[in-house]
């Protein structure tokens, strides 16, 4: 047995919470999985892993052993990039989460300078406006704007995202273009909002101006949606009135297919951070990522606005 890819694949289960995940996210049968587990267990001559059939949970002596093991790969996988990378360019397989809306309009316009300056990096590009679990779901890194919540990651800010209150002209033919925000609930128009996929509540529709703020969330007709793509198609057809991030919307704003109301009232820019997990060695894949990330946010002044007061 090979004492290292046993360890590796040991790492895995307790990550993903189960062998099937486990197997997928490394790229092996799940039989082989299950094998190299029970052939660690005999070498070591206690049970490390509980198993239902519905989830694996660790056992006292798993978790120690799981503990001491994750350290010891990082140990390992660090101490081979220092030296790899030294003598070759940064190659394997990268796992990244990005939004909708960023990786249509943003990062895959974008990936033809990726690979030239990286040839050999494999990139499996998640595209959803999900959250993501990065250790259960092995992935190097995801974009997300937001403030963090999960202290336990690393993240680097690499962007604010402006956003702007934005209708159709046939909407605002049928209904009306509101002077105020109050306007919004009292002449009866439809809003377009976001909610969470993961607490389902949705997310707060604001205007400021001069210290004044004006929430009307909850108080109109509301489409809702969980993803910026379908946001920005229910605005086109003419349901109702968004907020939604300015980039999203620029080319239809330009060509008068989309307009902006209220545009004395602001809303806040969004951060966007650049996330990864703590208890991995930041190999020179995903070093090469972030920073390519980073000028490409860089490279868009309107990505970079600050708040307003």
């Amino acid at each position: 047995m090979d004492a290292l890819q046993a360890m590796r694949v040991f790492v895995r289960v307790v990550e993903a919470g189960s062998f099937t995940r486990a197997a997928d996210s490394l790229g092996l049968p799940k039989g082989t999985v299950t094998k190299l587990i029970q052939a660690l267990e005999a070498r070591l001559r206690t049970r490390l892993l509980n198993r239902t059939t519905r989830r694996v949970t660790v056992t006292p002596d798993g978790a120690a052993y799981y503990e001491r093991s994750a350290r010891l790969i990082n140990e390992f996988d660090e101490m081979e990039a220092s030296i790899t990378n030294a003598q070759a360019s940064p190659r394997g397989r990268l796992r990244v989460d990005v939004g909708s809306s960023i990786a249509r309009l943003l990062i895959i316009p974008a990936l033809d300078d990726f690979y030239a300056r990286y040839p050999d990096i494999q990139l499996e590009l998640g595209v959803s406006d999900q959250m993501v679990d990065l250790v259960a779901d092995n992935v190097d890194c995801v974009i997300r704007g937001g403030e963090l919540t999960d202290q336990s990651l690393v993240a680097r800010r690499i962007g604010n995202l402006p956003f702007v209150t934005v209708a159709a002209p046939a909407y605002l033919e049928r209904h009306g273009t509101p002077a105020t925000p109050a306007d919004i609930e009292t002449d009866g128009h439809r809003l377009i909002q976001y909610f969470s996929s993961r607490t389902r509540h949705l997310y707060p529709i604001e205007f400021r101006r001069d210290g004044q703020v004006e929430d009307i969330s909850g108080n109109a007709r509301t489409l809702a949606v969980n993803e910026s793509n379908a946001l920005h198609a229910a605005l086109r057809a003419g349901l109702g009135i968004a907020q939604c991030a300015a980039f999203l919307v620029d080319g239809q704003l330009k060509s008068g297919e989309l307009v902006r109301i209220l545009p004395e009232w602001h809303c806040e820019p969004l951060p966007m951070h650049v996330v990864y997990p703590p208890n991995r060695h930041l190999s020179a894949k995903v070093r090469v990522f972030v920073d390519w990330a980073v000028e490409l946010f860089a490279a868009h002044p309107q990505l970079q606005l600050p708040a307003q007061r």
